[in-house]
């Protein structure tokens, strides 16, 4: 999708079409998440913190984000790709895979099917995707970036080698800056030279990645789209929170992890999934310090004051050095099971209770029924920024605000 936040909020508020605007997480301090076309040409870029964004742009216009519009609109354009091929891997909240292989026939050509679903998230949502067509997902990724806004992009297989040839190396889905620089210093700067270096100094450097990189460089990629229900099992489940403001004090410190608790016990009950281990992540005031700690139980849990007590446990080791700005809990070590009645009466009544409350958040919203501690008034002290794990379906298919 082509500035996707952006966009939706563009075609939500027509006064916002055609004017640059940033979208930003609901936080003073967090940054730009995406910026239309329009703040794009003024140099407006993601990541960017408001302030820069207005220095760059002073026009700028900045909306907070409205993610439950995001993954709504997400979720119904993958819909339409299941009209045209049930094998659709959701790779972010605006990107997708669909192999469309066994769909030819029906629709005569990749070409056709990608017109159609232009055609269509344009109708249904008036916003513009690029499409690239290519052999493979890396050089399907690769394509869709190529033409942007509202491209398409095919590389055939006989031009695959001629189009890879000049590509910088960071234009490949999967090579960040840190392995870039490492390329780089080995002389590697286009996809061409990845392609023809020697597997064996690449496997000296990397490892068994090194075997990875060079079929990169040469547009190779045997990995399937692997559609919902098909995913590898999840290995943890977990929820992170940039404060508005550093905090310090004990008892806001517990009011949010109660609150990351109860996300993410929420989430493991939904998905009948229990774990030994949690993991209590903060991050300091000035953004670079942080730790994370970690404690593994006797017991399989997914009850959120479970997981706050034994999250309190961990960060009751250690002498905060800063104030607070994020703050994140997980649950690891998982498994999968059916669902059983506990032996005693106070547990049972316990989740008996807590399944009444999953059922009424679920059909009315998240924190429809909560704790006291947990006020509508207290929840909005954190930002609200989409985790990049987000899919439309599944397990990480989180509830956002």
């Amino acid at each position: 999708m082509n500035a996707f936040f952006a966009s939706v909020e563009q075609q939500a508020n027509p006064e916002l079409r055609g004017k640059p605007i940033a979208v930003v997480g609901g936080s003073e301090r967090t940054v730009i998440t995406t910026s239309s076309y329009e703040a794009r040409a003024k140099g407006v870029k993601t990541g960017m913190a408001v302030w820069e964004g207005k220095r760059v742009c002073p026009e700028l216009i900045i909306v907070v984000g409205d993610n439950r519009k995001y993954t709504y609109t997400s979720s119904k354009i993958n819909e339409i790709f299941r009209d045209y091929t049930p094998e659709v891997e959701a790779f972010s909240i605006d990107e997708s895979w669909l192999d469309i292989t066994h769909s030819l026939g029906i629709f005569g050509s990749a070409e056709t099917i990608a017109y159609l679903i232009k055609a269509r998230i344009r109708h249904s949502f008036g916003i513009t995707c690029s499409i690239g067509i290519a052999p493979n997902k890396l050089l399907a990724k690769l394509a869709s970036d190529m033409k942007k806004p509202d491209g398409l992009t095919i590389i055939a297989p006989d031009d695959v080698l001629r189009v890879l040839e000049r590509m910088p190396i960071n234009e490949l889905c999967g090579i960040g800056k840190k392995m870039q620089r490492h390329l780089n210093m080995m002389s590697i700067h286009t996809c061409g030279e990845l392609g023809r270096c020697e597997e064996a100094r690449l496997t000296s450097k990397f490892g068994i990645t090194g075997s990875r990189l060079k079929q990169m460089g040469q547009g190779i990629d045997h990995s399937t789209v692997i559609q919902f229900g098909e995913e590898a099992a999840v290995k943890s489940v977990g929820h992170s929170r940039t404060l508005e403001r550093d905090i310090d004090d004990p008892a806001e410190i517990r009011h949010f992890l109660l609150q990351l608790s109860e996300m993410v016990g929420s989430r493991a009950r939904k998905y009948n999934v229990s774990g030994k281990t949690i993991h209590l992540y903060v991050r300091y005031a000035d953004f670079f310090s942080s730790w994370g700690k970690q404690t593994t139980l006797k017991n399989y849990i997914n009850q959120s004051d479970d997981i706050y007590r034994a999250s309190l446990s961990i960060i009751d080791t250690v002498k905060l050095e800063q104030p607070v700005r994020l703050l994140g809990v997980s649950l690891s070590n998982l498994k999968h099971h059916a669902e059983q009645l506990p032996l005693f009466g106070v547990e049972r009544k316990k989740l008996f209770a807590t399944q009444a409350m999953d059922k009424i958040n679920d059909r009315f919203g998240s924190m429809a029924v909560t704790y006291g501690s947990l006020l509508p008034e207290k929840e909005s002290a954190g930002s609200h920024v989409i985790p990049p794990s987000w899919r439309p379906d599944g397990i990480r298919s989180v509830d956002v605000k």
